[in-house]
């Protein structure tokens, strides 16, 4: 593994760590309670991190994804972000979601161009792995910071995330 991949794996992976340290301790009506006026709450953000996994290195990197846990719900402005399955599924199919991006890691390299399509207008921006990676570690950090938000409006604790 290079230095380059050595060092993206490391941060991604730092990020990452943080959504189950941020929400540990969290009950269950606390995990799905909204506390922004968008109305998201932190379990569907965490559900929305694993299908960004799941839609970045495998529909977008390698072109095709393993079937979903779940029957994909129509998701609403009202809906989006917040999630109607059981904590444990949501908090495992984020785990797996990860650990399929990882192999995907593994085995591909950071310069191989995505075999699968992102239909929005940045399509040309999307050049290899290493974009993706890139773009994960961004995606994943930015809503850490949501998640440290919401739990310190919702108890108060602050510095949760590993560090």
């Amino acid at each position: 593994m290079s230095d380059e991949s050595s060092a993206l794996r490391h941060f991604l992976e730092a990020q990452r760590a943080g959504v189950p340290a941020i929400l540990q301790g969290l009950t269950e009506d606390q995990l799905r309670t909204p506390v922004l006026p968008s109305g998201w709450t932190p379990l569907g953000l965490v559900e929305h991190l694993g299908h960004a996994e799941r839609h970045w290195f495998q529909e977008v990197a390698q072109g095709t994804a393993k079937p979903l846990p779940w029957t994909d719900e129509p998701t609403t402005a009202e809906t989006a972000f917040t999630s109607n399955h059981p904590t444990p599924e949501v908090m495992a199919f984020y785990r797996t979601q990860c650990e399929l991006s990882d192999a995907v890691l593994a085995s591909t390299p950071l310069d191989a161009r995505p075999l699968g399509r992102h239909d929005e207008d940045i399509e040309d921006e999307i050049t290899d792995l290493r974009w993706i990676v890139l773009h994960m570690i961004e995606e994943t950090a930015r809503h850490l910071g949501h998640l440290d938000t919401a739990r310190e409006l919702l108890d108060g604790r602050t510095g949760l995330s590993p560090r």
